[in-house]
């Protein structure tokens, strides 16, 4: 029993090593193929793709031999598993995948497809469009390192990395499309607001510079201001090139010709540098020229600061707006002191108890009768003053002044103090009128709605700077005045009176106005001077047309005219119950759509159709905003009118139109000089 195992081992022991042998004489006929680094198929050496590889690890050496037309050839290939022991395989030609590819063992070529089957993700002539491409737009060191390392990349990631790039060159070109799109559109939108853009010459009036009637005064001045709106581009563009030293050399320049200008508004107020520091600027600016100029990049940078520059502009009017607006409706101290020391004396002297009214001449239809609504005593005084100083026959000539309950004391007192010869003053309290409450009057009754209480008076309401200059004009005091609005009930306020006169208290009076009371008006009710001046003045400037109650009763280009100095008929007025017209319209617009605030729209809708035009020479307008009148019309003109902020007792007067309403001023009253109130 013990000797059988020996004989059976000993014949084990030589047929394990005899296998052995085998084994290692295989491996090594196998090694000696594998040396020439492919599998030979009818000479031609075949490998698989290595680029092609689903992430195992792929022996290079491995070897078979086949016919690349017979599909039913074995291959048998030599690899490492995982673990690093040595394996040997055997496959069909017929079951190999595209990814294995024939090498051409005379030119190298190693992208010979081994089969006409091809891989549904990406063929192989895109792999190798997409590895030549990544080649040639490297340098030659660097391209064998990228072909090496697209080589090892699955076909599916070098198709997505074919439809990014693809994608990439979409997007750009998207991109540049838009850009272009982009500067078409802000040259098309430039080009529009340079034909909008309004060169007229207004006038050359200014409060703050003096005037220079050299029109090439300014041509060393222009050219440097010019030369700082270059410097400035092209620094812009210097600091996105990261180019600093250009950038600071071209803001030093910058800096050194505003210092040169100054405050300057002519050659003649420039530093006497100037000249120097224009030149050393151009130098600056041809150097920039050649080393950043581009014109479609010079061309956005102008229209960025085209367009900031016109935003900063905008801003600038709104503020302009909201401050002129602030200082012509605030009364200055003097202003403000005269009625205080004027009603302080009225009282005191007793004049509150002295009532004596000519009634036979305030109610004469005979006579001339004036009708003058304001609370400012001084502009009072010159517009009856002026008036009876020009008239053939003062004692014919009666005023009737109406003033809120504040003033009327004072007003009273300077016409009781300073009564002009012969004429009859007539003072009275619109709180005298009984008659004239919120059931009678349409805008008493709007004027205590909540509505228009809030858009005067809520803090919380957008500002005027918010909405725009345009409506910042309408949130004027003077518009919640019954004083503004008492023109609509002159035959209610004088029944006994066939015609009369009405004069705002910002005119001034150069002739005798007797003619204006023999014109026939033809049936109309007023007389007025028109103010259109071809597409001016029309009524689709007052009134919103877009409303169908104002254009299907009223034509948009029928011409305006002015408040300032009428002749109302106030027989034909009470006849057409032109005050019934009023209230019917102004009740329409409670919301405020169908025309702003003030007294001029509802006037000319009130008076369509019943407006008789008088000579332009009766009433010249514009003083008070309009510094390039022609001179001889207001001096020849029988009424001048200072409409607009810049009234004539004010600091923003126009000093030229100044005299001709400061002349009619009696600045050697005490009350005047008590106020330092002069010239």
């Amino acid at each position: 029993m013990e000797l059988l195992p020996k004989r059976i081992s000993l014949p084990f022991n030589l047929l394990f090593i005899f296998s052995v042998f085998l084994v290692v004489s295989l491996v090594g006929l196998i090694g000696a193929d594998a040396s020439n680094a492919s599998v030979t198929l009818d000479g031609k050496p075949m490998y698989q793709c290595v680029q092609c590889g689903d992430g195992e690890e792929q022996d290079t050496g491995n070897r078979i031999s086949t016919n690349e037309d017979d599909k039913d050839i074995d291959i048998i290939a030599a690899y490492s598993d995982p673990s690093g022991a040595f394996r040997l395989g055997r496959v069909k030609l017929k079951d190999l995948s595209a990814s294995w590819i024939w090498e051409n063992s005379l030119d190298g070529n190693h992208h010979q497809p081994l089969s006409s089957q091809t891989d549904p993700l990406i063929s192989r002539k895109e792999n190798k469009e997409i590895v030549e491409h990544s080649v040639n737009d490297h340098p030659p060191g660097e391209g064998e390192a990228e072909f090496s390392r697209l080589s090892s990349m699955n076909p599916v990631k070098l198709k997505r990395r074919a439809m990014r790039q693809e994608r990439r060159a979409l997007r750009a070109a998207e991109l540049i499309r838009e850009d272009k799109e982009m500067d078409n559109q802000m040259a098309a939108a430039a080009i529009e607001r340079s034909k909008n853009f309004d060169t007229t010459v207004q006038g050359k009036y200014s409060i703050w510079r003096r005037d220079f009637e050299n029109p090439k005064s300014d041509s060393t001045l222009k050219l440097m201001r010019d030369q700082i709106i270059m410097a400035k581009a092209y620094a812009n563009i210097a600091r996105s090139n990261n180019d600093t030293g250009l950038y600071n050399t071209l803001m030093k320049h910058c800096r050194e010709s505003q210092l040169a200008i100054g405050e300057a508004n002519s050659d003649a107020g420039l530093h006497p540098s100037a000249l120097d520091r224009a030149k050393a600027m151009g130098h600056a600016l041809a150097m920039a020229k050649d080393e950043l100029y581009d014109c479609l990049t010079m061309a956005r940078k102008l229209r960025a600061m085209l367009q900031s520059t016109e935003d900063n502009v905008n801003t600038q009017k709104k503020k302009s707006a909201f401050l002129t607006q602030l200082a012509a409706k605030t009364v200055p101290k003097s202003l403000h002191c005269l009625p205080l020391q004027l009603a302080g004396d009225y009282f005191l002297q007793g004049h509150h108890l002295n009532h004596n009214i000519d009634r036979e001449k305030i109610e004469n239809p005979s006579l001339y009768h004036y009708a003058i609504f304001s609370d400012n005593v001084l502009a009072t005084s010159v517009v009856v003053n002026s008036t009876v100083l020009h008239a053939k026959e003062p004692e014919k000539h009666v005023f009737h002044i109406v003033t809120d309950k504040l003033n009327f004391a004072a007003m009273r007192m300077w016409f009781l103090v300073n009564s002009p010869s012969k004429a009859t003053i007539q003072v009275q309290n619109i709180d005298d009128f009984k008659w004239l409450n919120s059931s009678y009057c349409s805008v008493l009754r709007q004027l205590e709605s909540a509505r228009l209480k809030e858009y005067y008076f809520k803090a919380n309401h957008p500002s005027s700077l918010s909405v725009g200059m345009d409506n910042l004009k309408y949130r004027n005091p003077k518009y919640l005045s019954m004083l503004n609005h008492l023109r609509f009930y002159l035959p209610e306020v004088y029944p006994k009176l066939d015609k009369i006169l009405f004069l705002d208290d910002d005119i001034v009076v150069q002739k005798d106005l007797t003619s204006l009371w023999d014109i026939d008006l033809k049936g109309m009710v007023n007389g007025a001077v028109e103010t259109c001046k071809e597409s001016f003045h029309r009524f689709d400037k007052y009134l919103n047309f877009s409303n169908p109650k104002i254009s299907e009763n009223f034509d948009p280009n029928a011409c305006g005219w002015a408040f300032g100095m009428n002749i109302f008929d106030l027989k034909e007025w009470r006849k057409r119950n032109m005050t019934g017209i009023y209230h019917y319209w102004q009740d329409l617009n409670e919301d405020r759509t169908l025309w702003k605030l003030g007294s001029l729209p509802p006037g000319l809708i009130t008076f369509y159709n019943l407006t008789y035009p008088l000579d332009r020479g009766w009433h010249v307008l514009g003083l008070g905003y309009d510094p390039a009148l022609n001179l001889t019309e207001i001096e020849n003109a029988a009424v001048i009118h200072y409409n607009g902020n810049y009234k004539p007792w004010l600091d923003l007067a126009v000093s030229k139109y100044k005299s001709y309403w400061s002349k009619y001023v009696m600045y050697g009253n005490p009350y005047l000089q008590l106020c330092n109130i002069s010239e």
